[in-house]
């Protein structure tokens, strides 16, 4: 029965199998070439949309890359693992660290695209920090760039006669980030919650994060809490799937 549900496959994927097959064997390591697809034609007998549908695969799935005029390749990114509770745990950025410490080792991670401005809150903002529609939030959009590759999008939204004066307004919010200076005006986040979906990339999306075709993004909406079950934070996140592994490790 599993022979015959693997001869029902497409070509295509079997090929794309087969390659990755090959990829996790160690038969081609990160930075690689692959077969091209007159490769893939003349072995496997197939047209060449064929080929270039199993290509497609594993660019999709983040296993491959195309350089221009070069070829494929067996992508050499580490995917980031996301360590989703202990990153934002008081340990973290409440002793000046960033929460990103948790996750990126020693890797290079940079901050792009940094822009700080006070915008009418959208009903969706409004309703989760219990504002009114159109009351002045602060809001904070950034990039991150690890290793070279952009892998996440930010746009954080806070009240702003909450953060008014203080460096949450600027673009550098100083040791332990945005959370630490909520703390220092007294208003330091207890609680968090996160809400995860997925969906296919805009144009927009795909093109900050340089995405290949097919891949799709997972959004990350977390929400922070201070004393009392007050939100004084809402941060929607866009991050490139093939990048993230998301890890929670809890009790029982």
């Amino acid at each position: 029965m599993a022979n015959q549900g693997k001869s029902r496959q497409p070509k295509y994927q079997r090929i794309a199998d087969a390659l990755k097959s090959a990829i996790e064997a160690g038969e081609y390591r990160p930075g690689d070439r692959l077969p091209g697809e007159n490769d893939l034609m003349a072995t496997y007998e197939v047209a060449r949309m064929t080929a270039r549908q199993a290509i497609g695969v594993l660019q999709s799935e983040g296993l491959a890359e195309a350089r221009k005029g070069a070829g494929v390749f067996v992508r050499d990114f580490r995917p980031l693992r996301r360590q989703g509770i202990k990153r934002l745990s008081q340990e973290q950025w409440g002793n000046g660290r960033s929460i990103w410490a948790a996750d990126i080792g020693d890797r290079t991670l940079e901050v792009d695209q940094v822009a700080v401005t006070e915008q009418p809150a959208a009903e969706r903002i409004a309703h989760v920090l219990g504002l009114q529609v159109g009351d002045a939030v602060c809001v904070r959009s950034r990039r991150f760039v690890l290793d070279g590759k952009p892998v996440l999008l930010a746009t954080s939204y806070l009240p702003a006669d909450l953060v008014a004066g203080s460096a949450i307004t600027q673009k550098d919010t100083g040791p332990g980030g945005t959370y630490a200076r909520l703390g220092e005006l007294g208003h330091k986040p207890v609680h968090f919650r996160e809400e995860i979906r997925s969906r296919m990339p805009s144009q927009e999306e795909a093109d900050k994060l340089q995405l290949t075709m097919g891949t799709p993004v997972i959004l990350v909406c977390r929400t922070a809490f201070a004393d009392g079950g007050n939100p004084v934070e809402v941060n929607e996140m866009t991050l490139d799937s093939a990048s993230y592994v998301l890890e929670y490790a809890f009790d029982a």
